[in-house]
């Protein structure tokens, strides 16, 4: 599974979800199914659920084999109708739930996905390929001050005002199709000149991309819509975990648990999230980032 994505604080996550035999569960991101996978092995049922069509077709043929796999029902959908999803099939009450959110390694690393920006490709970025506006469609149709917006409050940019204008003048000129020319045109902004080294791409354009990500996908509104329906779905003593990886997904989680307790719902059983270990780090350098947020329904 590693080759597709490898999962992240799955040990940590798993402890708390204390899969038992012939119970139910949903894995929210079914990813290259390294979450699914352990629940299969220690005799859980799975629902599995992706907006992208490459992670169910990897997780289908590595699994086909397998007799576990009668035990997983994969749904390509996007987990923001995880109430409607599960009911449809069979899973309205579960033992346990879990969202490993971001962007796979596949997804990454997959160059014509156009989610990174050290490597050129189209600038697409959609999970699901077959629906919605991609990032080229923001990038070169938003007004100046819905960019600015936009990479300020998803990107955590400090000073998108110079991006922005850049990407505005590029564009009168011609249209901005690619990750390679996004990124040349933050370069431009910030000052650098000649071949970009993958270090300074890194330091000048995460920010941007993670913006159009966020948008293009809805990804923080879709979490606060999913995260509810989640909760709904346990059954008492249900546990649903929540592997983040930036700040802004990291506190719709905490301010969704936190009203889920004061509502009686339960208790948070993370006062604060568990990170990965310095060994899983070096494995693994996208673990970095992650924390791992947990609650117990009541």
């Amino acid at each position: 599974m590693d080759k597709f994505h490898r999962s992240v604080l799955l040990k940590e996550a798993l402890g708390c979800l204390k899969v038992k035999k012939g119970k139910r569960y949903i894995d929210a991101t079914l990813g290259g199914g390294g979450y699914s996978l352990e629940i299969l092995k220690r005799g859980g049922e799975v629902l599995g659920i992706d907006a992208d069509q490459d992670a169910i077709d990897y997780v289908r043929e590595k699994l086909k084999s397998q007799a576990s796999s009668l035990k997983l029902r994969i749904v390509k959908e996007n987990f923001k109708n995880l109430g409607k999803i599960a009911k449809e099939a069979g899973f309205e009450k579960v033992d346990g739930a879990v969202f490993d959110l971001g962007v796979s390694s596949y997804q990454i690393d997959t160059a014509q996905r156009g989610f990174s920006f050290l490597k050129d490709g189209p600038l697409d970025m959609r999970m699901d390929r077959r629906e919605g506006v991609n990032a080229e469609y923001l990038i070169n149709v938003l007004g100046k001050e819905n960019l600015y917006e936009l990479f300020k409050k998803f990107g955590e940019e400090n000073n998108p005002g110079r991006i922005v204008r850049a990407i505005v003048q590029r564009r009168k000129m011609k249209a901005i199709k690619t990750t390679n020319e996004l990124v040349s045109v933050i370069a431009g902004a910030v000052g650098i000149r000649g071949i970009i080294s993958d270090f300074q791409k890194n330091r000048i354009a995460q920010k941007i991309f993670q913006a159009l990500r966020i948008a293009v996908n809805n990804e923080l509104e879709n979490l606060a819509l999913a995260l509810p329906q989640a909760v709904g779905l346990l059954n008492s003593n249900g546990v649903l975990a929540v592997v983040s990886f930036h700040s802004l997904e990291d506190t719709i989680v905490k301010t969704s648990f936190k009203n889920f307790e004061k509502s009686g719902l339960g208790e948070i059983i993370t006062q604060k999230p568990i990170s990965p270990t310095a060994k899983e780090i070096s494995l693994n350098l996208r673990a970095k980032s992650a924390k791992l947020r947990i609650f117990k329904k009541k």
